[in-house]
């Protein structure tokens, strides 16, 4: 794996300080569309196995954890009950306006939502703190990084990263549930 894997590589590392050094942070943020208050792509220089690698880490919140698993359960249900069932697409007209979903799109949207609300009332996701690692990546290691907190913020993660380096990280075993915010 530490022949191949660019993650590893001598150069790679140093380039990755030089950018980190930069920015005068401990982390340089990958640009992704996904990025967000609540969820956050980055690399950070760590060890795995005694040797220094470069980590690609997936930092979220535990509410954004809770609201794709309870959107992936509705998903599921709504193709056991919809044989025509797709993914609801939301698309633009020239305007940059929403396109209004057709009348089965808007039924499979009023069913998942009804199966999200069931499932939030009866608390059936719970979902706790956690980091998972991946080390069969082409470059580097990946981690899957969930927390209890409200923002992925500068301090979370180099938080996060320091414990992690210092072999201190402390998750937290609780299973919390959460309820989605509604539009008033």
């Amino acid at each position: 794996m530490h022949l191949t894997n660019e993650g590893f590589k001598i150069d790679k590392i140093k380039a990755l300080k030089d950018q980190m050094a930069a920015s005068r942070l401990p982390y340089i943020v990958i640009d992704s569309e996904e990025n967000s208050d609540e969820f956050l792509n980055f690399y950070f220089i760590g060890f795995h196995e005694g040797k220094e690698v470069i980590y690609d880490a997936a930092m979220y919140t535990l509410r954004l954890q809770h609201e794709s698993e309870l959107y992936e359960i509705a998903e599921h249900e709504a193709a056991k009950r919809f044989s025509s069932f797709k993914k609801i697409q939301y698309e633009e007209d020239e305007n940059g306006d929403m396109i209004a979903l057709d009348v089965e799109e808007e039924e499979i949207g009023l069913f998942m939502a009804e199966i999200i609300l069931e499932l939030e009332e009866e608390e059936t996701v719970k979902v706790k703190e956690h980091v998972e690692m991946d080390t069969n990546l082409d470059f580097g290691i990946g981690l899957d990084i969930g927390l209890n907190v409200t923002t992925i913020t500068d301090d979370v993660v180099i938080k996060f990263i320091t414990d992690f380096n210092q072999d201190k990280l402390s998750l937290d075993d609780t299973l919390y549930s959460f309820q989605m915010e509604q539009d008033s």
